[in-house]
C-alpha cells in the first residue's frame, strides 16, 4: 500500500525552534537596551552618601560644640555672679571704712592732744633736719665721694649705702693684737689694759666710724661675735636700730667699749644670727682679723690648722645670705696667711669691697 504524502503547514515547526527563536528576540532586546543609566546611578547614590555622612559628621561637630558653648556660658554667667557679690562686699567694706575715717577725723579734731601732737611732729621733723645738715658737713671731710651703686667712700671703695646695713664685730682673743706673744700677754693683764689695746681700740674705731658715715634714712645692727654671736644690745636682738636715733647710737658704742676681747672665733654663728633680722640686710659690713677656729660648736682638739681653718670658713659661708654685698675690713695677724685671699674673693664674689687698713686709720 502505497504512504499517504503529509502536507506542510505552519504548524509544523517543532517546540524548540519557537523557543530558540524567542531566546534570541530576549538577547536581541538586551544588547539594545543601554546599561549606562545603572553606572550613573551607582555612582550618584555613592556621592550622595559622602555628601550625608559628612553633613552628619558637622552635626555632631556642632553639637559638640553647643554643648562647649552651654558650659561656657553657664561658667561666665557663675563668674558674673560672684563678681557682682564681690563687688557688692566691697562697696560695703568701703562705706564703712570711709565712715570710720569721717569717724576718726571727727574724733582727732576733737582730741586736746592734737597740738601737741604735731609739736612734737615738728620737732622731730627738726631733729631729722638737723641730722641730715649735719651729715652733710661731715661728709665734706672724706677725700672724696662717690654716688653710683650705693654711696662708696672713693679711697676706701666701701659700699656704705643700704636700707638694712649689718655691722659684724669680731671680739675674739686674737683681736687684742697681731702677734701671737703679745696676745696671750694681753689676756694675762688686767679688763683696762685690754680695753685699751691698740688693735681693740682700732677696731671699735672702725665701727664709730661707720656708723658716722651712714646714711640718716637707714637702718642698722651691730652683731659681736666670738665663739658665739649676740647684739650689741641685747633688748634690741633681731631689731633693726635708727641711725636718726643718736642717743641709742651712743648706747651701742658704749656697750661695745664695755667689752673685752676673749674665746676663739665662730663665723658660721655670726651668718647665722642674720638670719634672725627681719627684713633681711642688704650690706654687710666685717670687721675681722682672720679665718675662724670653730664652727656652731667647740672644736674637738686644742689646735686648729690652717687647712681646717679653711674648712670652717668654706662651711660658714653656706650660711650667708645670698646676694649681699660683704664688706671685709681685715686686720690680719700672724699665723693666719690664708685669711686675705680668702675673704677678699668673698668681697669680690658678693660684690662688696675689701681693705686692709693701716695703723692709723681711720
Amino acid at each position: 500500500m502505497a504512504k499517504r504524502k503529509r502536507g506542510f503547514t505552519t504548524f509544523n515547526l517543532s517546540f524548540l525552534d519557537i523557543m530558540s527563536c524567542g531566546f534570541g528576540a530576549v538577547v536581541l532586546v538586551f544588547l539594545i537596551i543601554d546599561h549606562s543609566i545603572e553606572v550613573q546611578s551607582r555612582d550618584l547614590n555613592r556621592d550622595l552618601l559622602s555628601e550625608v555622612n559628612l553633613l552628619e559628621e558637622d552635626i555632631t561637630t556642632g553639637e559638640a560644640g553647643l554643648v562647649k558653648l552651654r558650659n561656657a556660658l553657664s561658667e561666665v554667667d557663675q563668674q558674673r555672679v560672684e563678681a557682682q557679690g564681690r563687688a557688692t562686699r566691697v562697696t560695703e567694706d568701703l562705706d564703712e571704712y570711709e565712715a570710720l575715717i569721717a569717724t576718726l577725723r571727727e574724733s582727732v579734731s576733737s582730741s586736746p592732744d592734737v597740738d601737741r601732737l604735731k609739736a612734737e611732729i615738728q620737732a622731730l621733723e627738726a631733729d631729722v633736719k638737723r641730722l641730715r645738715e649735719s651729715a652733710e658737713d661731715t661728709s665734706g671731710s672724706s677725700a672724696r665721694s662717690f654716688t653710683g651703686d650705693g654711696n662708696r667712700q672713693y679711697l676706701t671703695g666701701l659700699n656704705l649705702g643700704g636700707r638694712h646695713i649689718v655691722i659684724l664685730l669680731d671680739v675674739s682673743s686674737s683681736m687684742l693684737a697681731d702677734r701671737l706673744v703679745n696676745i696671750i700677754r694681753l689676756r694675762n693683764m688686767a679688763p683696762a689694759m685690754q680695753r685699751s689695746a691698740e688693735k681693740w681700740s682700732r677696731a671699735l674705731n672702725t665701727v664709730d666710724w661707720l656708723t658716722a658715715q651712714l646714711p640718716v634714712g637707714s637702718r642698722y645692727q651691730v652683731i659681736t661675735f666670738n665663739t658665739e654671736a649676740t647684739f650689741a644690745l641685747p633688748d634690741t636682738a633681731g631689731k633693726w636700730l635708727e641711725v636718726a636715733n643718736q642717743p641709742q647710737l651712743e648706747s651701742v658704742t658704749r656697750a661695745l667699749r664695755d667689752l673685752l676681747p676673749k674665746g676663739g672665733t665662730s663665723l658660721e654663728n655670726a651668718f647665722l644670727a642674720l638670719g634672725r633680722l627681719s627684713p633681711a640686710a642688704d650690706n654687710i659690713f666685717l670687721i675681722t682679723d682672720g679665718l675662724p677656729t670653730q664652727g656652731t660648736a667647740a672644736p674637738r682638739g686644742s689646735t686648729v690648722s690652717g687647712k681646717q681653718r679653711l674648712d670652717l670658713y668654706q662651711q660658714a659661708l653656706r650660711r650667708l645670705p645670698r646676694n649681699v654685698p660683704v664688706n671685709v675690713i681685715l686686720a690680719p695677724m700672724e699665723g693666719d696667711p690664708m685669711a686675705a685671699s680668702a675673704f677678699w674673693q668673698l668681697a669680690q664674689a658678693t660684690r662688696g669691697s675689701f681693705m686692709t687698713p693701716s695703723r692709723d686709720w681711720p
